[in-house]
């Protein structure tokens, strides 16, 4: 991160295929260990008891813990299910934002019909208080991710996990920044959209050639790099 001259940035266990998550409470006392450069989001899974015990977490370290994520496509639970009122109920009372993996998952299990964007626009309805931020930009679905950013002043997008390689990682690279671009135009502005690497699914280096590649402003990769993530997070 110091290398590319990263400040600060989010911290969480990834989705393991067979194998098992970092638990929340060493996430975060790996942040706590980083000299103020990682700040902990703590996952929560669909049972009332984790949801619980995510919510206690979260209030033992207030001020410490900046957001939660679901991983939606990878767990038997849609985003409206009512095992996460609790989450969402407290989310909103502190205005911590919640995380949802949307788009391709990373295995062939994944559920795309729980992982599609267009499946928190019925939560985004209700809870209008709720700040959510669709991870992966809901790839390959850009343009369902600009109409929920757009229509929803709540809703926000990410950029991590996006570059993976493969034979035409140089034209799939420039057919992202065409995507992300588009959506800048069509959503007027960059101001809901947030950087992100999904590091080491992505390297730092690939995310900030990626920003370097749209055809926006200056000031709208500004946005992207670092003052949306500032201001939503509480940087």
């Amino acid at each position: 991160m110091r290398k590319h001259k990263i400040v600060r940035g989010l911290l969480l266990s990834p989705p393991l295929q067979g194998g098992v998550p970092l638990p929340n409470d060493e996430v975060i006392r790996l942040c706590k260990r980083s000299d103020g450069m990682l700040v902990p989001v703590i996952t929560v899974e669909p049972a009332l008891k984790e949801v619980k015990a995510a919510v206690k977490l979260a209030e033992e370290n207030r001020r410490v813990v900046k957001a939660f994520k679901v991983r939606l496509g990878y767990v038997k639970a849609s985003a409206e299910s009512p095992v996460f009122d609790r989450l969402y109920d407290y989310a909103e009372s502190e205005g911590l934002p919640v995380l949802f993996h949307t788009g391709d998952t990373a295995f062939s299990t994944g559920d795309l019909a729980r992982s599609h964007p267009l499946t928190l626009d019925g939560l985004a309805n209700k809870r209008e208080e709720l700040i959510m931020i669709l991870c992966h930009f809901g790839n390959p679905w850009f343009e369902d991710v600009a109409e929920l950013i757009y229509k929803h002043p709540n809703v926000y997008a990410d950029i991590s996990g996006l570059m993976t390689g493969g034979a035409y990682a140089v034209k799939y690279a420039e057919w992202l920044a065409r995507k992300i671009s588009e959506a800048v135009y069509f959503a007027a502005g960059a101001e809901k959209i947030i950087f992100g690497t999904d590091y080491p699914v992505t390297k730092h280096s690939e995310t900030l050639a990626l920003v370097k590649r749209l055809e926006v402003d200056e000031r709208d990769k500004e946005k992207i790099l670092h003052l949306n993530a500032e201001r939503v997070f509480g940087l």
